[in-house]
């Protein structure tokens, strides 16, 4: 089974910008506090914020802290799913959705885009909607009946 070493790098970095993110959020999330404080300590005591409001922000940038992760986790998911359906085409037979390029699949790229397929001939099939795979190659026949 040859899954090509490039989908693991493209799934790190799709990780490393991901978890990058992450620690932006996290990182405002921080600033978020350091600024609810300083405008609790220099709010006028004459007109003081509304409480609900203070909760409501926090509960809002909490959300936003939330989704973030849930992407993080998402996006690992589907690296992790690229990567085992790409590996179940290795020795298939396959051919593109043009049907300009088929032959029997020796090796697989994943991107964080999609999937490369290569044949044994060297050639490249863009792995989306309208391939066809099969165990192994159709065997073709002429038909001499002119009838």
């Amino acid at each position: 089974m040859a899954v090509d070493a490039t989908s693991n790098v493209n799934s790190t970095t799709s990780t490393n910008s991901t978890s990058s993110a992450q620690k932006k959020a996290t990182l405002n999330y921080d600033n978020f506090l350091q600024l609810l404080i300083a405008q609790m300590k220099n709010q006028d005591p004459t007109d003081p914020m509304d409480a609900s409001e203070q909760m409501s922000q926090l509960a809002s940038f909490s959300q936003v802290e939330q989704t973030i992760q849930t992407n993080t986790k998402l996006d690992t998911l589907l690296a992790s799913s690229s990567l085992t359906q790409a590996s179940s085409y290795v020795g298939k037979y396959m051919e593109s959705a043009d049907g300009k390029v088929k032959g029997t699949i020796e090796s697989v790229k994943v991107y964080s885009d999609g999937i490369i397929a290569t044949t044994t001939a060297g050639g490249n099939i863009l792995v989306q909607a309208g391939i066809t795979i099969a165990d192994k190659a159709p065997t073709t026949s002429t038909d001499t009946s002119d009838t």
